[in-house]
């Protein structure tokens, strides 16, 4: 007997947890922000740790929540001009910028790459924690937004223009 798979269930869960990932980068961030803040003005004794684990959150935190977090209507758009022209002018406007995102993105990746692989030489001053780990993000971010805006392209070939509206909040469930 085989089992059927509920994509549409799977693909929520794992946006959860990814959500849940990028809530742990901020709040680390926060907790480690106001560790520093008490050893260095109350106990007079800087971490010298702290810095890195902050950059290290933010940077994680960022792309990460750029690249796998964050759904099509969330993004940065012109909402006053794209919803002010029609359906078909919409669906080119999605073409052409993700298009030449998709181009940009791919054309970085193998330099990408070997920067993030050649770094692994080199580590943080405290931690020393290897740098490509805290570049390595970067790869995530890059392959997740070429495969989303690849999707957005054959969304808007096949027909359809999302109706952004900056109004709503789709995520209250």
């Amino acid at each position: 007997m085989t089992k059927k798979i509920n994509w549409l269930a799977s693909g929520r869960w794992l946006h959860r947890r990814a959500e849940e990932v990028s809530v742990a980068f901020l709040g680390t961030m926060f907790v480690v922000f106001l560790l520093q803040i008490g050893f260095r003005y109350f106990l007079v004794r800087p971490l010298s740790w702290s810095e890195e684990v902050c950059l290290l959150c933010w940077l994680w935190g960022v792309l990460w929540g750029s690249g796998v977090v964050l759904s099509d209507d969330e993004e940065i758009r012109m909402d006053i001009l794209y919803n002010a022209v029609s359906d078909n002018v919409r669906r080119v406007f999605n073409v052409v910028t993700s298009a030449v995102l998709v181009v940009l993105l791919a054309i970085s990746l193998p330099a990408s790459w070997d920067y993030v692989t050649f770094m692994k030489r080199e580590h943080t001053a405290s931690l020393h924690i290897p740098i490509n780990y805290l570049y390595s993000v970067y790869m995530i971010f890059a392959v997740a937004c070429i495969i989303r805006h690849s999707r957005l392209i054959l969304v808007a070939v096949r027909g359809t223009a999302p109706q952004i509206d900056p109004t709503k909040d789709t995520d209250l469930a």
